[in-house]
């Protein structure tokens, strides 16, 4: 049982889309929670029905039936005002907002507390000026919008939702069009707020490996099969990952928390390394050029495979049969005649 206290919960919920009277089910009998204290990771493949449930969860759209209860009250009985001071919503979409200052951006996220006409009060400033400094973001604040980075946008609006004081954040996609360093910095900074603020925060995410680090816990959510809930390492460890992605030519490496194609190769060798490093990128070079890596046993010389012995990324030592090479780069190896099966 866990102890965090329940933000959000979905109880035998059916989410989708109401066409006249027809309904256009996405998926059935959906059954989660989400903790105050916790970054929450929603994965799946495109069309999976992750939009549709982060916009059924901010009750931009109607669940078809079941039940969600936010706070302990059905999230139907709040009004807009109750739902804006108790839900805040980050969207993939760029903000059109450019022509205003970072600090004119976030202080918008004080509306549900002021009213659309109500003046900042030294406690809403000192909210504001708090939030700027969470996301690192304080420096920049008498710059026009248009003037960020993509990463830098995207903490301008984690602190609007931060400004807001909302116990639930929703993210859709939010490192969808950023680099490898803003990916980190934004999950990094969103785990950190999840723990700090107390808030239940929930992203939809295609950055999987940053997820498996960063995220607390997942929901995994596959096509007519609803979702998996559970924590990262949990989820893992059963092999829950395995088939996130309905395709025969990918598979998940638990070892490394990555997906890669299927190894499909029609050569073998064996491999050695001196250490888990340079066995993983020797045998990701012998995948991708086709061969299959088989552990070394005393078999190995009576079948007349190549053993390819990694001593360190310069020493790289091919054997077949009773000849031995030396090479001092991946690029000389994998032109060796040896693995060639050539001595």
């Amino acid at each position: 049982m866990n102890p965090k206290s329940v933000v959000i919960e979905g109880k035998n919920l059916n989410i989708g889309y109401r066409r006249g009277k027809r309904e256009e089910t996405v998926h059935h009998h959906l059954n989660f929670s989400l903790y105050r204290g916790e970054l929450t990771c929603l994965l799946g493949a495109n069309g999976a029905g992750k939009s549709t449930l982060l916009r059924t969860l901010a009750a931009v759209q109607p669940s078809l039936s079941g039940e969600i209860s936010l706070l302990g009250k059905s999230l139907s009985g709040y009004s807009p005002k109750e739902r804006s001071r108790a839900i805040g919503i980050v969207l993939t979409d760029k903000t059109q907002a450019g022509g205003l200052s970072v600090r004119e951006l976030v202080a918008l996220g004080r509306q549900p507390h002021t009213g659309f006409f109500g003046r900042l009060s030294r406690e809403d400033n000192e909210k504001i000026e708090y939030a700027l400094q969470a996301v690192g973001i304080a420096d920049k604040a008498s710059k026009y919008t248009a003037e960020l980075s993509d990463g830098e946008r995207q903490k301008v609006m984690i602190a609007k939702a931060l400004v807001q004081e909302c116990p639930l954040i929703l993210l859709d996609e939010p490192t969808a069009f950023l680099d490898v360093v803003s990916r980190i910095e934004i999950m990094t900074l969103l785990h950190r707020l999840a723990g700090e603020e107390q808030r239940a925060i929930l992203m939809s995410t295609h950055d999987i490996e940053q997820a498996l680090v960063l995220g607390d816990r997942l929901w995994l959510m596959k096509k007519g099969e609803g979702l998996e809930c559970g924590v990262t390492e949990d989820l893992i460890l059963a092999h829950k990952m395995d088939n996130l992605f309905p395709h025969d030519d990918i598979r998940f490496d638990s070892m490394h928390g990555i997906y890669s194609p299927a190894v499909k190769g029609n050569k073998c060798i064996y491999l050695e390394a001196t250490d888990e490093t340079l066995r993983h990128w020797t045998q990701n070079a012998m995948n991708r050029n086709g061969y299959l890596c088989l552990g070394l046993s005393d078999a190995a010389r009576e079948q007349c495979l190549p053993v390819v012995n990694v001593q360190a990324a310069n020493r790289l030592v091919v054997t077949l049969g009773t000849t031995s090479e030396i090479y001092s780069s991946f690029e000389s190896l994998l032109a060796s005649p040896l693995l060639a099966g050539k001595l």
